[in-house]
């Protein structure tokens, strides 16, 4: 695809405008391809290949070809400058990265010149993990950043994403297009494991029954709560009711 990029950085924001003040909509992780819309400034309109998000971001590292072998699998993979443990840098690769594998030594990965992974956090590309509570449960006490999708800051409809993304299936970006994707139900009772319970501008996922988990915005990180005594909370505090309920 012409004029298609690579990210090298462990992520970057995409902004509304360009401008780091303005609102932060959300991030392209590591391996995340996107293609070059327009260049203002130090900014570039971008535009994702996965989810087709449009926005602004810092001009920064970029690959024009890289042959993707691995992702990471656990919430963040600190990167060492050689293959031994006390090289370690400041800087991780967040989950559901993807990257090269140019060598292995010692366990670990390279992927870039000076920069490697343990071996053991990565999967290879084509691999896919169903097991959602274990991928979502990667993520609790997270802080809750509107527009992040990453272990340094993630929101509700980037937390939901990020399980089909490392699937490698399309999942939409905001909840105002997650909720289309699938029919569902309005009203439900009894709520299983798997629902997906949607409100306008929010979205939580059950772990079974009894108890869900988000990253919420009021409590400023992602947790897990008592199903029916958040539907109580989000209606009294933000006049919220659900809008769809539908399975993952």
């Amino acid at each position: 695809m012409k004029n298609s990029y690579f990210c090298r950085s462990p992520y970057l924001n995409i902004y509304e405008t360009a401008s780091s003040k303005s609102d932060l909509t959300s991030q392209i992780l590591y391996g995340e391809k996107f293609q070059i819309v327009q260049k203002k400034k130090n900014f570039l309109k971008v535009k994702t290949i996965y989810d087709k998000y449009v926005g602004f971001i810092k001009v920064g590292e970029f690959s024009k070809k890289v042959t993707q072998t691995h992702k990471v699998s656990v919430l963040k993979s600190k990167i060492y400058s050689k293959p031994l443990s006390r090289f370690g840098t400041k800087k991780f690769l967040p989950f559901s990265s993807k990257i090269e594998l140019l060598e292995k030594k010692n366990n670990f990965a390279k992927f870039e010149k000076n920069k490697w992974v343990s071996f053991n956090e990565l999967e290879i590309i084509k691999k896919r993990n169903i097991d959602f509570i274990k991928i979502f449960k990667l993520f609790l006490d997270c802080k809750y950043k509107w527009g992040g999708k990453s272990f340094d800051g993630i929101d509700c409809s980037g937390l939901l994403q990020i399980f089909y993304k490392f699937n490698n299936k399309f999942f939409p970006r905001d909840t105002v297009e997650q909720v289309k994707i699938k029919k569902g139900v309005i009203k439900k009772k009894v709520f299983k494991k798997g629902d997906i319970i949607f409100w306008k501008g929010h979205v939580a996922i059950c772990l079974n029954s009894n108890n869900l988990i988000h990253a919420y915005g009021p409590r400023k990180k992602v947790l897990i709560m008592p199903i029916n005594k958040t539907i109580k909370l989000i209606e009294k505090t933000a006049n919220l009711k659900i809008v769809k309920v539908i399975p993952i």
